[in-house]
Order: C-alpha cells, then sequence, then structure tokens
C-alpha cells in the first residue's frame, strides 16, 4: 500500500473515524482504524456497536489494506508540519513520511478488523445536518444512563406523516423534540438509536444545511452525512407511551422570553 495525503484532511478523517474505536479492547484491531486504499482511501473505526467511515481524497499509488493504532496514529499525523502526507507498507510494517519528518511503526493485520454490519434499507428519511445536529442536541441530555432498562439508554425516532419526532425519557425528565420533513418517506416507522452513538452523530454533523440521510434496517442504523458513514446496532424493546407522560390540557398556560428564561 502507499499513498499521498494532505495532512489536515488526513487529521481531520482520522479524528473521525477514531470516534469509534474501542479505548480498550481484548481485540487489538478494535483499537485501531482500518486503512483501505483502492480507488480511494476509507478510514474505518469500529468498536462492535457502532462504526464509522469516511473517504479522504488521496493519491493512491499501491492498493492495499492495513490497521493502525488509532492512538499512535492519530499523535503521529497531529504532530506533522503542514504539507503532503506519504505512507507506504512493507508487510506490516508502515513508513509515514511527510517534509524532513519520518516515522516507523508497525500495523495490525487487517484480517483481525471485524466487518462493519450491512444495514439492507427497510425505511428511510433525509434531513437537513443543522437540523438532526440540534435535534439530537435537545434530547440527548435526557437519554437514561441506567442499564435496568436498555431501551431508555436511545432516543426514539418517530415518523408520522411529514413530521419526525426525537424522544429521550431517563424516568424523571423527558426531552421532545419534532421537526416537519420536507418530503415524506411515505410510510410511519419509528426505531431507537443508542445515545452514545447519537452523540458521535452530533458531533460529525457539525452546523451545515448539507443532507443528512437516515437508513434504517431490521437490526441497525445508517446515517450517511457527507462522505462519512455511521452505523450503529438499533435498541429494541418497548419504549415509554410518551404521550401518555405529557398533560396536554393544562390551566396554566405561560409564553416567556426564551433567552430571558
Amino acid at each position: 500500500m502507499k499513498f499521498s495525503c494532505e495532512k489536515a484532511l488526513l487529521q481531520a478523517a482520522i479524528a473521525t473515524s477514531s470516534r469509534a474505536t474501542a479505548p480498550k479492547s481484548s481485540i487489538p484491531a478494535l483499537e485501531g482504524i482500518l486503512l483501505e486504499a483502492d480507488q480511494e482511501l476509507r478510514l474505518t473505526g469500529f468498536n462492535l456497536e457502532t462504526g464509522i467511515r469516511t473517504v479522504v481524497p488521496a493519491d493512491v499509488e499501491e492498493h492495499g489494506t492495513l490497521v493502525l493504532s488509532a492512538r499512535l496514529f492519530g499523535d503521529i499525523i497531529r504532530r506533522l508540519p503542514d504539507d503532503m502526507v506519504t505512507i507506504s507498507t512493507d508487510g506490516l510494517t508502515v513508513h509515514i513520511q511527510c517534509g524532513v519528518s519520518e516515522f516507523h511503526i508497525q500495523g495490525i493485520d487487517p484480517e483481525e478488523f471485524p466487518e462493519l454490519p450491512a444495514v439492507e434499507p427497510q425505511n428511510a428519511l433525509v434531513l437537513t445536518r443543522s437540523t438532526l445536529a440540534d435535534m439530537i442536541n435537545r434530547t440527548l441530555f435526557a437519554v437514561s444512563q441506567n442499564d435496568a432498562r436498555p431501551i431508555l439508554t436511545g432516543s426514539l425516532f418517530e415518523v408520522v406523516g411529514d413530521l419526525l419526532t426525537v424522544v429521550s425519557v431517563d424516568g424523571q425528565r423527558l426531552a421532545l423534540r419534532r421537526e416537519k420533513l420536507a418530503q415524506a418517506p411515505g410510510r410511519d416507522f419509528s426505531f431507537v438509536v443508542p445515545g452514545m452513538a447519537l452523540g458521535e452523530v452530533r458531533g460529525i454533523c457539525g452546523d451545515g444545511d448539507e443532507e443528512v440521510s437516515i437508513t434504517t434496517g431490521s437490526r441497525h442504523v445508517l446515517f450517511r452525512i457527507g462522505t462519512t458513514l455511521l452505523v450503529t446496532r438499533r435498541l429494541e424493546g418497548e419504549f415509554l407511551n410518551y404521550r401518555q407522560s405529557i398533560t396536554w390540557k393544562n390551566t396554566i398556560d405561560l409564553k416567556v422570553d426564551v433567552k430571558q428564561l
């Protein structure tokens, strides 16, 4: 494998994919990033719960795959000068060169890296990055941290017509955010996404009006954000009937300035 890439682009791709690497695992490959160089350069992190794959522009001279420690690889690239980075391999030995800086590190056999789960499309919806990030930001704080009811450690995404509702509840707080979709998916459906995965989605989304597509399968959910894919398992079980938890008829109704409140 041999390729060249701008340092800033490679550093950003490492930061994104490493969000899904395991901090500590009995499988060393899960602590690393899978690099795949063919027609494009792909970086993948996967901790068996959530996987993130991102594509970065690169000049690929020789095809190949390898796994590198996310922490070591990230530290090296971050400290390199702002220039073109050339990475080549000799077996599992990796050569990293940028300007007058040169590193030789040991990689991990890519055969030890598990494949990302395939998501067979059942339902899909599209919304903007800023809208999705805001919906997550306004509900994620109420996700339960107690594993006694695993289903509540995630947020409910419910699509009815052209209305998307995101709900989180931890037994004492309930947060709900609604948004009208520009295009109705054509059928009603719902799914629950783990809170940890939603935190990563929020971090990847940032601001902007670019579209984000969300595809659900029987066991997993796929978020497509630009050139980045995030796949995570769905939480199974019966979510709290949030409609019964909200008193819609109130004797007191106050309207206040949000900033002052």
